[in-house]
């Protein structure tokens, strides 16, 4: 039995430099292994104080990795502009086969790299040719990491629209963008993001009050959409408008949810990312949506390789049990 364990804090993680590559494919092979029957994952475990407002468990195990995970994740309403961080998480990593702590681990850092990935694995599955023009609708940490992601996973993107209820954000984002080589346009009408835009990132937090303000029905009539935001930004009488709807675990949700985390029934999931990733294809023609509200098994993914290259590395500090 070990006497002690790893702690890696948000600095150790970004000091890896998980690429967004190894990312994706580890999101991938995760969801790919839960088909197989290879890991098990828990429905998340919320407890909703308010619009925007709770604390959510996630609980995973993986017999191939060799470990069981835990999430536990705090959420506050921020207010536009604020510097304030709305969401706290940590993770816990034992032990597949003896039990044992093996590590405890920043979770903010992890769902910014994971949140990222599973969208750009969901896309790598949803997404037919090659898109030009990448969209993001909110421009916080979730957008940069957005970004990263989808460039890695589509080279031949051109251009970045980018909108925010904080202009300086947009303006902050597109300004990036352009450092990295991209056009971009930051702008203060949503709309313009939806009518240019081949891919959408939507990334609207809860808030007391907010309101649905995006139609699908003014997308391009192949563009893709991940709705980090759980759809809560998207106007529900127009989700139908999408031809294929996925999210991350049919287990946990059936439909997207509206700016009072009330499901949509009208326009529910036709498949998740277990599904997608088992190698099932699907008639990409037409508008798709990936919506999702996060599942264990993409932050075991991540967490399991973060263990990997912090061994490797030497990273994080021991800890005396």
């Amino acid at each position: 039995m070990s006497n002690s364990i790893i702690y890696l804090n948000a600095g150790d993680i970004r000091a890896l430099q998980l690429s967004p590559a190894l990312a994706r494919e580890s999101v991938q092979t995760t969801f790919g292994d839960h088909a197989s029957g290879l890991n098990q994952c828990l429905p998340k475990a919320a407890l909703d104080l308010g619009p925007g407002h709770g604390f959510q468990s996630m609980a995973a195990a993986s017999k191939a990795d060799g470990i069981a995970t835990i999430k536990w994740v705090s959420m506050v309403p921020v207010a536009a502009g604020s510097n304030q961080t709305g969401i706290h998480a940590t993770i816990c990593v034992n032990d597949y086969a003896t039990g044992e702590p093996l590590a405890i681990m920043d979770g903010n850092e992890i769902t910014l790299i994971r949140t990222a990935a599973m969208s750009a694995a969901a896309a790598a599955k949803m997404v037919a040719g090659s898109p030009k023009t990448i969209g993001m609708i909110g421009c916080g940490l979730q957008a940069y990491a957005h970004l990263a992601a989808f460039r890695d996973l589509f080279p031949g993107l051109e251009k970045l629209v980018a909108f925010s209820r904080s202009k300086a954000s947009a303006e902050g984002l597109a300004e990036h963008a352009r450092q990295s080589g991209l056009q971009a346009e930051a702008t203060d009408i949503a709309e313009d993001v939806l009518q240019q835009s081949d891919i959408i990132i939507s990334m609207v937090p809860g808030a007391p009050g907010l309101k649905a303000f995006l139609d699908a029905r003014l997308l391009k009539p192949d563009a893709f959409v991940s709705a980090v935001d759980i759809g809560r930004s998207w106007l529900p009488e127009s989700l139908s408008a999408f031809e294929l709807r996925a999210t991350d675990s049919l287990t946990q949700s059936k439909a997207p949810y509206d700016s009072l985390t009330r499901p949509v029934e009208s326009a529910p999931f036709h498949t998740d990312l277990v599904e997608l990733c088992s190698g099932k294809s699907f008639d990409l023609s037409g508008r798709k949506l990936f919506c999702f509200r996060g599942y264990g098994l993409a932050d075991m993914a991540l967490a399991s390789v973060v263990l990997k290259e912090a061994r490797k590395h030497g990273a994080g500090l021991s800890l005396a049990r």
